[in-house]
C-alpha cells in the first residue's frame, strides 16, 4: 500500500473515539424501553383508552391497501413525536451569529404546537451553516445586492438556455471559475439539484459510482437516477476504496465481464454529521493510479477551509487540475442560494447542453448572484474589505474544539473541521440536550436517527467567522453546565483508528440493473 505521509504537507488529526461498552448498552436499553412503551400506547389507542391523535384511515377506506405501512409510521408517532419540540424551530430574524425565535408551546405533547406572540431574542446561534458570517442583514453585500435588486427584480421566469441568462451569471460564472483556480464554471439555482441532476449527466448505465457510505442524499440521489452500478467504501477508508477498484478493474461489470465504461468516486470535503475532512490526497493518488473519475462535493468546505478559503483542494495544497468535478453550493459559506460545478471546458459545456438543472430549472434570482458575486469578492480581498474571515473561522475552530475535548466529551471530526459533533447516545438526552440549552439561550442542532445510526445520536455546532470569544466563551460554560447535568462527559481519551469503525454491512448491498 502507498506511503501515505508524504502525500500529506500538513498534519491531519481525525479522531473518532470509541462508544464506551455502558453507554451503547444503556443506548439500546432506552431504545428497547420506548419501544416497549410505544407498542402499549398503539395498543391503548387501537382501544380507544387514549386518544388517538395521528392521521388514520376512514372506515369507508379499511379494505383498500393502506397508504403507508404502519411501522414505518411507529418511529415517528412514539420516539421522534416526544422530541419534536427540538426541530423545525421558527426563527424570525437573519440566522447570524445570533438569532431571534419565536417561543411556543405544546399542550398535548408535542401533537400541534401554539404560539405565545413572545420573541426570545439574541439566541447564541450554533445550528446555521453561516461559516463566514455572510448572513447578515447590513453591510457591502446587502447593500449590493438591494441594488441589483432595484435593477433587476427578484425573479428571472426563464431557463438559462431561453431568456434568463443574465450578464450578471456570466459574471459570476467567470469569478467562480477564477476563484476555483479551474477553466470554466456553471451556476445552479439550488445545491441538491446540483448533485442529483448532473450525476445522471455524467455517469450512466455500464458505469460503476464508487461513493463514500456518509455521502450526502443528494449525492446518493444522484447515484440513483443515473442508473450507474453503485458500490459503497467504508467512510473516509482508503484501503476499503482500493479494493473496490480492483476489484472493479480485475472483474469488469457483471455478468459480461466487459471493462466499466467509467469509474467515478464521489467524495465529499467536509462531511456534515462526522465533521470529518476527506483524505483527498490519498483519494487523488488512487483516482490516478486506476485511471478513474473523481467528483468532489464541496458544499461544507469551500470557504470554510484553506488559508484564503478555496476549500479542500488548497487545505492540502492540491492542484484543482486534479479534481475532474468540483461540486460545492452557495448556501453556506457564501449566505445565498445555489450551486456551482467547476472543472475542464469541455465538461461544463456538456453539462450546458446535457444537465437537467440546466436545460429546465428556472435561472438564479439576480440579487442572490449579487450576494455571491460580493461574498466571493470579499474572501479573495478584491473589494478592500477584506476583513480576515477565513482565518477567524479557524481560530474559533480550533479553540471550540479543543475546550470541548478538555471538558471530557466525545467530539468527533477532523481539529480543522467548523463542524463539531458532540456525541449524545441515548435517546432521552436528545431532547433534554435541547430543550436546556435553549434555557439556557443557545440554539443548536439535535440529530437522532435515522440521520445518524441508531446508537450515535449527537449535538451538532456549526462555528461562525461571526461568533466572537465572549460567545464561544458563553456556549461552553453552558455546554459544561448542560453536560455535567445530563452526565454527557463520556470521553476516556480512547481513540479508535478510522479503519476500525464499526461498519454496518446491512445497508451496503449492491446496486444492480
Amino acid at each position: 500500500y502507498m506511503k501515505t505521509d508524504r502525500l500529506y504537507k500538513r498534519p491531519f488529526n481525525e479522531a473518532f473515539e470509541e462508544t464506551p461498552m455502558l453507554v451503547a448498552v444503556l443506548t439500546y436499553v432506552g431504545y428497547g424501553v420506548l419501544t416497549l412503551f410505544g407498542y402499549l400506547r398503539d395498543f391503548m389507542r387501537q382501544w380507544k383508552i387514549e386518544k388517538c391523535q395521528n392521521a388514520t384511515e376512514r372506515e369507508e377506506q379499511k379494505d383498500f391497501v393502506p397508504l403507508y405501512q404502519d411501522f414505518e409510521n411507529f418511529y415517528n408517532r412514539n420516539l421522534y413525536m416526544r422530541i419534536r419540540d427540538s426541530w423545525n424551530r421558527p426563527i424570525c430574524s437573519v440566522p447570524g451569529a445570533k438569532v431571534d425565535m419565536m417561543e411556543r408551546v405544546s399542550h398535548d405533547y408535542n401533537w400541534t404546537f401554539t404560539y405565545t406572540g413572545r420573541v426570545i431574542k439574541d439566541i447564541i446561534n450554533m445550528g446555521s451553516y453561516n461559516y463566514l458570517g455572510f448572513a447578515q442583514k447590513a453591510g457591502t453585500c446587502q447593500q449590493a445586492a438591494a441594488k441589483v435588486l432595484s435593477q433587476y427584480g427578484a425573479g428571472v421566469c426563464s431557463t438559462r438556455q431561453e431568456m434568463g441568462n443574465l450578464d450578471k451569471h456570466e459574471e459570476l460564472e467567470k469569478l467562480v471559475a477564477r476563484f476555483l483556480g479551474v477553466e470554466s464554471a456553471m451556476a445552479y439555482g439550488m445545491g441538491f439539484a446540483t448533485n442529483s441532476m448532473n450525476i445522471p449527466a455524467l455517469v450512466g448505465k455500464g458505469c460503476l459510482i464508487l461513493s463514500d457510505e456518509l455521502n450526502h442524499a443528494s449525492l446518493v440521489l444522484g447515484a440513483r437516477l443515473s442508473g450507474a452500478t453503485i458500490r459503497i467504501f467504508k467512510h473516509n477508508n482508503m484501503q476499503s476504496l482500493e479494493k473496490l477498484l480492483k476489484d472493479a478493474i480485475v472483474h469488469g461489470q457483471p455478468r459480461t465481464r466487459r471493462p466499466w465504461k467509467k469509474i467515478l468516486i464521489l467524495v465529499e470535503g467536509i462531511y456534515s454529521m462526522e465533521g470529518s475532512i476527506v483524505r483527498l490526497p490519498e483519494v487523488i493518488a488512487l483516482k490516478k493510479k486506476y485511471k478513474s473519475y473523481l467528483y468532489l462535493d464541496e458544499a461544507h468546505s469551500i470557504g470554510a477551509l484553506g488559508p484564503s478559503g478555496r476549500g479542500v483542494v488548497e487545505y492540502f495544497g492540491l492542484s484543482p487540475e486534479d479534481v475532474d468535478v468540483m461540486m460545492g453550493t452557495f448556501t453556506k459559506s457564501f449566505g445565498a442560494a445555489g450551486g456551482y460545478i467547476g472543472g475542464k471546458k469541455e465538461l461544463i459545456d456538456y453539462l450546458r447542453t446535457y444537465s437537467h438543472s440546466a436545460v429546465y430549472a428556472t435561472s438564479l434570482s439576480p440579487p442572490v448572484v449579487e450576494q455571491i458575486i460580493t461574498s466571493m469578492k470579499c474572501i479573495m480581498g478584491e473589494d478592500g474589505t477584506n476583513v480576515a474571515r477565513v482565518q477567524q473561522l479557524a481560530e474559533n475552530t480550533r479553540y471550540f474544539r479543543r475546550r470541548l475535548k478538555e471538558m471530557g466529551f466525545i467530539i468527533y471530526g477532523n481539529e480543522d473541521s467548523p463542524v463539531v459533533p458532540l456525541m449524545l447516545y441515548m435517546p432521552a438526552k436528545i431532547g433534554a440536550f435541547g430543550r436546556e440549552m435553549l434555557k439556557r439561550n443557545i440554539g443548536v442542532v439535535v440529530v437522532g436517527f435515522p440521520a445518524t445510526p441508531i446508537i450515535e445520536s449527537r449535538a451538532r455546532f456549526c462555528l461562525s467567522a461571526a461568533h466572537t470569544k465572549e460567545m464561544l466563551d458563553t456556549a461552553l460554560k453552558e455546554i459544561n453546565e448542560v453536560g455535567d447535568l445530563l452526565q454527557l462527559k463520556y470521553s476516556r481519551h480512547r481513540l479508535v483508528p478510522l479503519l476500525d469503525r464499526p461498519f454496518d454491512e446491512t445497508t451496503y448491498e449492491e446496486t444492480e440493473d
